[in-house]
Order: C-alpha cells, then structure tokens, then sequence
C-alpha cells in the first residue's frame, strides 16, 4: 500500500537476495553475526560485514549502526540490535530496532529498505505483534513530509508468516489510512478570561459567527501545546493558569465532520487583539456572554462555563 510517498509492501523470499538500498539484520547488542539470519548475511555478503559492524559496537538494545553490505545486491546493511546477549526480545526491543533502522536509511538519504520480522526468529517473538510493531514503525516513517523513503520491504521467509505479514501490515494501512482518515479528528478550544471578560472570536471561515479560539491540535503537539498556540495565533494572548474544563464529543458538535474537542480555562496575559486566523475579537462582559450565537457548540459550552463560575463564586 502507498502511503505519502513510500510503497510498503510484503514479500515471501530471501532478504538477502534483494537489490535494495539496505536490508536489516536483527543483530545482537555486540553485533557478533553468529547465527540465525545474521550469520546468513555474514556467509552471503562476507566477513567484512561483520568486522565493519564488531567495529562500531558494542550498541545499546534498539540502536541500530550501518555498513557496506559486501557480496550482497543490497548496497548496505543496517544492523538493529533486537536483543542482547541474552538473546531475549520484547515489544519495545523491536519498536526501537525498527524506528532506529529506519531512521538510519533516512539519514544517509535511502530510497529502499527492506526488513525481516524482526524478533520472531531467535527472539521468538509472535509474528502478529511483530508485523503491527513494524507497520506502525513504517507509517511513522513513511509519514515524514521529507523522507527519501520510496519502498519500505517487509521480507519473510515461509508461507505462515508471509500470511500473517500480508495479512496484519495491509489491515493496519488500511485502517490508519482509510478508516481513521475520515476522523473523529481532535481540536481544542480555550475560554480566555481577561479582568472585563471572556474573548470570544470572529470566524473568517465556514461556519461564520462568534466562537472560542480554537482550532485543531497538530501532529506532534500536546492539546495543551494546542491551546496556547493557537490562543496565540488568534488573539495574541498568552496563557497562564491553563487547565482543562471538559471535552465535548457529540458526533453533531461541528457541520463539517466528526470533532471531538477538549476545552481549556485561562488567564490571558497581553493586549488582545485579532490574528490572522479571526475575522474580529471582542471581550464580552460574563453577564453578555448569553446574549450571542455561536458557532459549533459553543453556545452549550458558554452554558456550562456560567454554571461552573457561578457554582464556584
């Protein structure tokens, strides 16, 4: 499946066969190539591999370190360490591993890599938990707006975990993409108090009319990091005192699509004044603030915040 940019594909064969910008061996803390897939590519590719690897350990469990990749078709090899020298894997091992490689082929500007089922050989860890691990990886991956990624390889060697790969990677795509893409999607909404009242904004675009500032939280971002940005944005204010007041969730909240938004209190702290995102800004007197129609549901959340003051007062 095609995610941004970036293919991400399963195939059943030899990963060490393949002519790709890099393929990962699940390797040990010390990245000794003594067994399992690890010393495949080692007998394949050369001693020179491990040699360059031993060089640069050892590593901590979920770091991950690149060489050449010697007789092979791949032009690298990035060693992710999945274990110690225990030889014992987990959930987060592999999180680890997978990121870490994968942020190394972005870092020396790869367009392909390929990976295994990274701890399901001698870590024994369950190929399902593996695949979605991976998958989740790859997304995060694939997702970065500058990525050189064009094809991220998930490679197994037989058919049951082919099968699985297939079958967990593409439902997970499928879902993330497909399915979550059509929401609920997460906004946050602040009600400001200054010492003459609440600020309330004019909306510049669909639907119009008076409402919190507000907006939808960023990739990356807190809901709290939301609020502040974007009371900034709007209303040039700072906030101080910032708690959560109530999330409001009803699929019929927002005209355009299913939002779900958590509502903040603040002091705002400056000369508030109207951004580029607001149309206009006006500081309501508390006793006024019933006396408007607001977009969304702001009307209910204006309601509930007369409430909560007066029951506090």
């Amino acid at each position: 499946m095609r995610v941004r940019n970036t293919d991400v594909k399963v195939i059943l064969g030899d990963i060490t066969d393949l002519d790709v910008d890099a393929i990962v061996n699940p390797a040990n803390t010390e990245l000794v190539m003594g067994g399992g897939l690890a010393r495949a590519i080692r007998d394949k590719g050369g001693v020179a591999i491990e040699q360059e690897a031993v060089g640069q350990g050892p590593i901590a469990v979920g770091e991950a370190v690149v060489t050449k990749a010697g007789n092979l078709k791949a032009k690298h090899v990035i060693h992710a360490a999945t274990m110690g020298m225990d030889l014992k894997t987990d959930e987060h091992k592999i999180r680890a591993a997978a990121r870490n490689a994968l942020k190394r082929a972005v870092e020396a500007g790869m367009a392909s890599v390929a990976l295994p089922a990274l701890g399901c050989g001698t870590g024994l860890f369950p190929l399902v938990g593996a695949a979605k691990i991976m998958t989740q990886e790859a997304l995060r991956a694939a997702r970065e707006e500058k990525t050189p990624l064009r094809e991220i390889v998930f490679c197994v060697q037989n058919d049951e975990a082919f099968g699985i790969f297939q079958k967990n990677v593409e439902g997970y795509l499928r879902h993330v993409i497909q399915d979550l893409a059509w929401g609920p999607y997460v906004t946050t909404d602040i009600l400001i108090e200054l010492p003459d009242g609440l600020v309330l904004i004019e909306r510049t675009n669909p639907p119009f009319g008076w409402a919190l500032p507000g907006g939808f939280v960023d990739r990356g971002e807190s809901l709290e990091t939301a609020a502040r940005r974007e009371a900034k944005e709007e209303t040039g204010l700072d906030l101080v005192e910032l708690k959560q007041f109530h999330t409001y969730s009803d699929p019929s909240r927002d005209p355009r699509f299913h939002t779900i938004t958590t509502v903040f209190m603040a002091k705002g702290v400056g000369s508030p004044m109207a951004g580029d995102d607001a149309k206009g800004l006006k500081v309501v007197p508390f006793e006024n603030l019933r006396k408007f129609q607001y977009a969304f549901d702001h009307n209910q959340v204006i309601e509930d915040y007369l409430k909560a003051r007066m029951a506090s007062a």
